[in-house]
């Protein structure tokens, strides 16, 4: 019986999982652990924790493995790291800023480790991702394909649009080999509120298709996901191979008391079977007086299961969805 056969027991985690953490990624190693990493509220370092369930993450230690840097590049706005194992050896994509500057210098960058572990191990930084042209760049997730990898990120083109959703070929996991390729631009009202906004893309296989959550608008109470789709044979550096779903996979459910959920990950359960949706969401609309929505530190990370359709697609339910008994 295959995975996509099986049907297990729902799961469920600590709602937050943990507090204050935007971002989140969480990567299921084969040594048995769980990796966590995700923005910090002072946007000045990169943390990882690590447990061998998820729930353990919640208490976990958590360490320090690098901070940015006095002055230069790399010197601000450290944002949305994820943590990936390549070819025997652990990498961080995160996004940074010139130190003492806007975030219009945000740009991703790589560090790597051969350590076994990566909470011990020294990180090298193999530096700045290079793209096609200089903009405003951010939130880029790394995955493999049919002996391929590749890279989609979102970056910010002309005047009236933040950013848009790019993906390239790699020839090792900090560069790219290919031209890149525009695949998703904000186009619909849900994707335009407050910004104009296609971001935070997350990749999981299913059924012959890959799928492409993402996060769109303002990062408030608007902030909410769509989904990307394309044939696994297709060409992923063809934009005619990839659909947009016309409506929102993912947004705030009030009922719920989760607000803005976006920026996610994707991950398996400790059952090795049941697929989950790795997020965070704010526990009320709007954010405190006086700060804007991303210094606000009061985005949670949360994790519930993926469901999916008989057609194959999945299904996200809501924030903080309770099957009934």
């Amino acid at each position: 019986m295959t995975k996509e056969q099986k049907q297990s027991k729902p799961i469920k985690y600590p709602k937050p999982l943990i507090e204050q953490r935007a971002d989140p990624f969480i990567y299921k190693h084969s040594d048995g652990y769980y990796y966590f990493t995700g923005s910090y509220p002072d946007f000045d370092r990169i943390i990882l924790r690590r447990s061998e369930t998820i729930a353990g993450l919640a208490d976990a230690d958590e360490k320090v493995i690098w901070w940015k840097h006095d002055g230069g590049k790399m010197g601000s706005h450290i944002w949305a790291p994820e943590i990936h194992y390549i070819d025997d050896k652990w990498y961080i994509h995160f996004a940074a800023g010139d130190a003492g500057k806007g975030p219009s210098t945000i740009r991703p960058y790589v560090l790597e480790s051969s350590d076994s572990n990566p909470l011990e191990g020294d990180w090298i930084e193999k530096g700045q991702i290079n793209l096609d042209f200089e903009s405003f760049s951010l939130d880029a997730t790394t995955f493999e394909h049919q002996g391929d990898r590749y890279l989609i990120w979102a970056q910010k083109d002309v005047k009236e649009i933040n950013s848009f959703l790019y993906i390239a070929k790699m020839s090792n996991p900090w560069t790219i080999c290919t031209r890149q390729v525009k695949i998703a631009a904000p186009q619909y009202n849900w994707e335009r509120r407050g910004f104009n906004v296609n971001e935070g893309p997350a990749v999981i296989k299913r059924s012959g298709k890959i799928f492409v959550a993402y996060s769109a608008s303002a990062t408030d109470e608007n902030y909410c996901m769509g989904l990307l789709t394309a044939a696994e044979d297709s060409d992923l550096l063809d934009p005619e191979s990839w659909t947009k779903t016309p409506r929102p996979v993912f947004e705030t459910n009030v009922e719920n008391g989760e607000y803005g959920p976006g920026h996610n990950s994707f991950t398996v359960a400790e059952d090795g079977i049941t697929d989950l949706l790795v997020y965070h969401a704010r526990p009320y609309k709007g954010f405190l007086e006086g700060k804007d929505p991303l210094s606000d530190p009061n985005r949670h990370a949360q994790v519930q299961q993926l469901y999916w359709n008989d057609d194959g697609t999945p299904d996200f339910k809501v924030p903080g969805y309770k099957e009934k008994k």
